[in-house]
């Protein structure tokens, strides 16, 4: 039996931000129906996490669909690229005029500028949202940056700006508003995440010469990255390099000056191809195609210049 169409909104995609951000959304009292792919990811989640009154699983498109009050809305958590377009064309003739798709993967803005159009040619509107803040972010409040069809955003913003992390004094001030046309949340995602990548760079960086050129060990390191976290440097990337300095790595003995922490024991890989971001960057110029466009491109050059001098961890 089909579920009764009594949710306010809908996720598709049951890993860890979508299972996240279904919490989140329930916690606000707002009823969630879920789908994922694997019908025993969401019979585990409606089990487990998801057990409660807000949250209805559903084993079909066709019973999330139905699950849903019209104007029906539909977040879609999953690996941006053909998947999307996949979702879409199954999901399109399944809703009806005036639904709304929500596309919250870090999607290549292009590809949310011309989904925007082909959706609104189908009598649908699609949002592409930028969603910040991690797995944490996505349960307790993430900043989200929506973006694509105008009459979207009436209909959302109660919800999204209820599940939206807070700032100000009184901390009232979602962190979530309209960001404009088409692709201009995914354009201004995939600028944050060029930013953080190029603070992430800046931070390897003070953590390489603090260790190799300052002489300082881990704890020292980790005591440097502290007080930094208690001044105009506080931040969750200095708050997560100062906890990882603080790990100390098993199989290097009891000397806690030379003592090897988990980080120095980071894999010299990329985390992934970000072409698309690099492109844009390169363009721009600025901090971003650093750390962006060379994830992956300079680490044989990296490692034939470590072969040539040698590990200074060794």
């Amino acid at each position: 039996m089909a579920p009764q169409a009594n949710c306010d909104f809908g996720l598709i995609g049951l890993a860890v931000m979508g299972e996240n951000l279904a919490l989140n959304v329930a916690s606000r009292g707002v009823s969630i129906a879920v789908y994922n792919r694997t019908p025993s990811v969401t019979d585990a989640f409606t089990a487990g996490r998801g057990k409660q009154p807000h949250v209805v699983g559903c084993h079909t498109l066709e019973d999330l669909v139905a699950a849903l009050e019209p104007p029906r809305k539909v977040m879609m958590m999953v690996k941006a690229g053909p998947a999307v377009d996949d979702l879409i064309r199954t999901l399109t003739p399944l809703l009806s005029k005036g639904d709304i798709l929500i596309d919250g993967g870090n999607t290549y803005p292009a590809d949310t500028e011309r989904r925007t159009r082909e959706v609104e040619a189908a009598g649908l509107l699609y949002v592409g949202m930028g969603v910040s803040g991690g797995e944490e972010g996505a349960l307790k409040g993430p900043s989200l940056m929506p973006s694509g069809s105008p009459a979207a955003w009436p209909v959302l913003k109660p919800i999204l700006q209820a599940i939206a992390a807070k700032v100000g004094p009184a901390a009232d001030i979602p962190c979530c508003d309209w960001v404009g046309p088409r692709g201009a949340g995914h354009y201004v995602k995939m600028v944050h995440n060029g930013i953080e990548y190029g603070d992430m760079q800046l931070i390897c960086e003070a953590y390489w010469l603090l260790k190799h050129v300052g002489g300082l060990g881990n704890d020292e390191l980790a005591d440097a990255f502290a007080e930094w976290n208690t001044g105009e440097l506080d931040s969750y990337l200095i708050e997560i390099t100062r906890d990882i300095l603080t790990v100390k790595d098993p199989d290097t003995g009891p000397d806690p000056r030379r003592g090897r922490c988990q980080g120095d024991r980071q894999v010299d890989e990329p985390v992934g191809p970000r072409p698309g971001r690099a492109q844009h960057a390169g363009d721009r110029g600025g901090l971003c195609p650093e750390p962006v466009g060379d994830e992956g491109g300079a680490r044989p050059g990296r490692r034939r210049a470590r072969r040539a001098v040698g590990d200074p961890d060794r």
